[in-house]
């Protein structure tokens, strides 16, 4: 009889403990769902809600602050989403806070994500509807991976088919000879001379350029001078000036001329006379035969006076200035070539 009542006692404490546990571990699990504490709801409209169901969490700013009470069709677009959440954050949350449907992990339970306002609002009330962010879809971002797949393998193909060409082809070849690499790169370095050149044949001429803007070099003078361009005018005005003089010259010469062959072939004129008149040409021939003769005695007379003892002295006198003539001239000659 003892031990029943000791047994009944045991089993008293146990079954209390085991309550008192039950008791416990109810209010943990409530605390968390926020069944014994004061809180607020607030409503949310999404198109999809992605697997969410009632009892996911809700996190503001990543921070557990309710749990999902009910989801309700409020037509063929809209899901409305019950959220109760906890006193303690309300004061927190503004009406231009933001949600949307993510998950706990990559591939957890999914959960409302209320992210804090960027701008400044009034604080959330009882009863008021969120804003949303429609949210990424993992289907729909596994059918795009799959598609980034599909695409890249068909891109490896035409790259392993073009990698498998260009080995096969007489280019590859060519990019394997240590000839024509070396043949490369010397016309390389010539094409880089050749642009070194060429800059500094540009820089040349910019600076030419820029002499003639400044009127500097006969090029620039010529160019800014309007004194010399009005020279250049008037040069060019008087070598027109004498171009028409020569035409009109030569007009002239070739009437003079005409009327030169007409007196010759018509046998009159001065001209006709001295060219055509055979006596006239005979008595200049002898008049040129005596003067030449008498030029001749003149010279043998000088020649005597030069020895005739009166006069000796005289030339001898002039022959001594003009030697003397003769070497001033040479010296002189001399100290120009010197200088």
């Amino acid at each position: 009889m003892a031990n029943q009542g000791e047994n009944n006692v045991k089993l008293g404490l146990f079954v209390s403990i085991g309550l008192l546990v039950l008791i416990f571990s109810f209010y943990i699990i409530g605390k968390n769902r926020n069944l014994f504490g004061s809180n607020f709801q607030l409503k949310v409209r999404f198109s999809n809600t992605s697997g969410l169901i009632v009892g996911n969490n809700v996190l503001y700013a990543g921070i557990q602050a309710g749990t999902v009470k009910n989801i309700e069709i409020i037509n063929d677009s809209t899901i409305e989403v019950l959220l109760t959440i906890d006193d303690k954050i309300k004061p927190f949350i503004k009406e231009t806070a933001v949600a949307s449907i993510g998950t706990e992990g990559l591939m957890g339970d999914k959960v409302v994500n209320i992210s804090p306002a960027k701008v400044p609002g009034h604080g959330v009330k009882d009863g008021d509807v969120l804003a949303t962010r429609n949210a990424i879809n993992m289907d729909e971002m596994l059918l795009t991976l799959s598609k980034s797949n599909n695409n890249i393998a068909t891109i490896s193909e035409g790259l392993k088919t073009a990698v498998t060409r260009v080995n096969n082809s007489t280019m590859w070849e060519l990019l394997n000879d240590k000839g024509v690499v070396e043949n490369a790169r010397i016309t390389l370095q010539n094409i880089s001379k050749a642009s070194a050149n060429a800059n500094e044949m540009t820089k040349g001429l910019n600076l030419l350029v820029t002499h003639i803007k400044q009127g500097k070099g006969t090029a620039g003078l010529l160019l800014s001078d309007t004194g010399m361009a009005g020279n250049l005018k008037e040069a060019v005005a008087r070598i027109k000036s004498a171009g028409n003089n020569a035409n009109n010259l030569t007009i002239q010469l070739n009437d003079m001329v005409k009327d030169l062959n007409g007196s010759l072939n018509k046998g009159s004129g001065t001209l006709h006379m001295l060219l055509k008149d055979s006596t006239l040409a005979k008595n200049l021939g002898t008049s040129m035969e005596n003067v030449r003769k008498g030029t001749d005695g003149f010279n043998q007379d000088m020649e005597a006076l030069k020895h005739n003892f009166l006069l000796r002295g005289y030339f001898k006198n002039l022959e001594k200035q003009k030697k003397k003539q003769k070497l001033q001239d040479s010296l002189k000659a001399k100290e120009l070539s010197i200088k």
